[in-house]
């Protein structure tokens, strides 16, 4: 690995659940612009940005990191879901363009570090490794894809879980995709989708709920002093007002992200049996 490419400091670690998808062909950037939530014209070579792929209803199917090489080659940084069945999934709707749509094989790690060069939007790359900054400035983190393979880190990739959803990056369970909009998962708080771009899947649906303010539910940070599970019911007494889509523990410390109504009145909160206090988002995630 390159000097340059070595985190500041913060032993690597293999982050199993992390998978990248390439698209690369004539038409790469084009088919991603044409299928993906967030505006690939925006970014130049060398850059990435949050985006995801919804069904034609509006519903989030995937979010991943979009990395844009050339108008000939896409990364999609996918965590959590099977990169083989959304690479099928997204073959299908190839129809005559020009691309190769592929699942790298290369390991991914990641460390509590400041990264080597990569900054903000912007990636690095050197040799076989390609360095990703997905810390904010309080608390960096550097993503990396190719170099050798890391120790597997049971802790630290529970700790890397429970930063994604305390910085508002859903990392939806099993059951919650194709449930929720981008708006529902507030993904514009990490400027993770566009609603001026042209035609995608589901985006009528996006753009009417923005332009109309039809949006009334949005993304909450719970904190509990005790595991929830996902899938339950946000309750205020015998009223549900709300779901569990994600939930992390590390360190002692129980986080999850919970879809509920943006007006609600202050109340005591339980998730199954258990009390959850809602705790403000931390900034500078979004790119």
């Amino acid at each position: 690995m390159h000097d340059k490419l070595q985190p500041a400091s913060g032993a690597l670690f293999a982050l199993p659940d992390m998978h990248v998808v390439e698209l690369a062909g004539r038409d790469a950037a084009a088919f991603a612009q044409a299928q993906f939530i967030n505006d690939l014209n925006g970014l130049r070579p060398g850059q990435w940005h949050w985006s995801g792929w919804l069904t034609p209803k509006g519903r989030v199917v995937a979010i991943f990191a979009l990395a844009k090489w050339s108008d000939e080659r896409v990364w999609l940084l996918l965590p959590d879901l099977d990169p083989e069945a959304l690479a099928a999934e997204l073959r299908r709707f190839l129809f005559r363009s020009k691309v190769v749509i592929s699942v790298r094989g290369e390991p991914v790690s990641g460390a509590f570090a400041l990264p080597g060069v990569a900054r903000g939007g912007t990636f690095a790359e050197h040799d076989d490794v390609v360095e990703f900054d997905l810390g904010t400035p309080e608390s960096p983190r550097c993503l990396r894809v190719g170099g050798t393979v890391a120790a597997d880190d049971g802790a630290a990739v529970a700790r890397w879980r429970l930063f994604d959803l305390e910085h508002g990056l859903p990392r939806l369970a099993d059951g919650q995709f194709g449930q929720w909009t981008p708006q529902q998962l507030s993904l514009e708080r990490l400027r993770g989708f566009s609603v001026k771009k042209g035609c995608y899947p589901g985006q009528e649906i996006v753009a009417r709920t923005h332009f109309l303010g039809k949006a009334k539910r949005g993304l909450v940070l719970l904190e509990s002093d005790g595991p929830v599970a996902t899938g339950v019911d946000v309750r205020a007494g015998e009223v549900a007002s709300g779901s569990v889509v994600a939930a992390a523990t590390s360190d002692g410390r129980h986080l999850a992200l919970a879809v509920m109504p943006l007006e609600r009145t202050v109340a005591t909160l339980e998730v199954g049996g258990t009390e959850v206090r809602e705790r403000p988002f931390p900034e500078g995630l979004a790119r």
